[in-house]
């Protein structure tokens, strides 16, 4: 039987955990200390600040004012949530890269959904934008905006995830398969 304390548990757990607890932390932090909506701590002036948003959307607001968006969000979730959970218990038990992206996937699901459930929105507090004149008129020229809408530690956490998911299917992962007949592959040399 298995060991519930190995390389791939211990990785998911703390990520997953500290995930949640970071994104919940920092909105609450945000909520208390920065004014909705008009406060603003530049972090990189120019570049990068912290602000109080709400979004009752999706990623850049979709679903926002759709009345069913709720219950496409419990679906989405509970899909998501599955299929975290029915790929991490496939993992070999040394599998720490894929078990960390997994738990970064489940942090940030869970930590938006936490907020989707208590405040009917999910608070934003990142905002990347840009004031160089020259580059500005580039993104509202080609974007229409010059600024990233505005995200939070659970949207990160998904998007490292996501990607690191990715990185892991397109670059790491061993396509080799033994051949069927049991015989050693023949030596292309």
């Amino acid at each position: 039987m298995e060991t519930l304390v190995n390389r791939r548990n211990v990785v998911f757990a703390v990520a997953a955990v500290f995930g949640v607890l970071a994104d919940q932390l920092s909105k609450w932090w945000i909520v208390n200390n920065v004014a909705y909506r008009t406060g603003e701590i530049r972090v990189i002036d120019g570049l990068l600040s912290i602000v109080h948003a709400q979004n009752p959307g999706a990623a850049f607001g979709a679903l926002g004012g759709n009345s069913s968006r709720f219950l496409i969000f419990g679906v989405f979730t509970a899909v998501a949530l599955y299929f975290v959970f029915d790929m991490f218990r496939k993992l070999p038990t040394t599998d720490w890269f894929l078990s960390l992206a997994l738990g970064l996937i489940l942090s940030g699901a869970v930590g938006n959904a936490i907020d989707r459930v208590r405040q009917q929105y999910v608070t934003d507090f990142i905002r990347v934008y840009s004031d160089s004149p020259g580059l500005k008129a580039w993104l509202i020229d080609n974007f229409g905006t010059y600024e990233w809408p505005s995200f939070n530690i659970a949207d990160t956490a998904l998007v490292i995830g996501v990607g690191m998911f990715f990185v892991h299917y397109l670059f790491i992962e061993d396509r080799s398969k033994p051949d069927d007949s049991g015989d050693p592959a023949p030596d292309p040399g």
